[in-house]
């Protein structure tokens, strides 16, 4: 059974930083995306940033290029994402997801396995 636990969520003041991690087990992965989403009450899943398993390759959402990073270790398992100069509209439950097609990396629906949430709240 594939479990996706995502760390690092929190409270920061806009302009702080915050790091999050989501570490896979129960499978190994070979090739995919791997991706950040988040979620605001009666809004649809919104696209983050993901990141390609084999090569390396990041994409990002308009809303957070220069801000957001997101990186991967193969070894581990775990993908993170760098928040930079956050912002309060940047607060939402942000998942974590894995699996997602190479191509079609912004779409959630590609994605087979996802994280609980951890909750990202940012104050003016």
């Amino acid at each position: 059974q594939v479990q996706l636990v995502e760390t690092g969520g929190g409270l920061v003041q806009a302009g702080g930083s915050l790091r999050l991690s989501c570490a896979a087990s129960g499978r190994t992965f070979s090739r995919g995306s791997m991706g950040w989403f988040r979620q605001t009450p009666g809004k649809e899943r919104e696209f983050v940033a993901a990141i390609s398993w084999s090569d390396g390759r990041t994409y990002y959402a308009n809303s957070v290029k220069g801000r957001f990073t997101i990186s991967r270790d193969n070894a581990k398992i775990t993908w993170y994402l760098q928040m930079n100069s956050l912002r309060p509209e940047d607060t939402a439950v942000y998942y974590c997801a894995a699996d997602g097609a190479e191509w079609d990396y912004y779409r959630a629906t590609e994605y087979d396995y996802w994280g609980q949430g951890t909750q990202v709240t940012v104050s003016s």
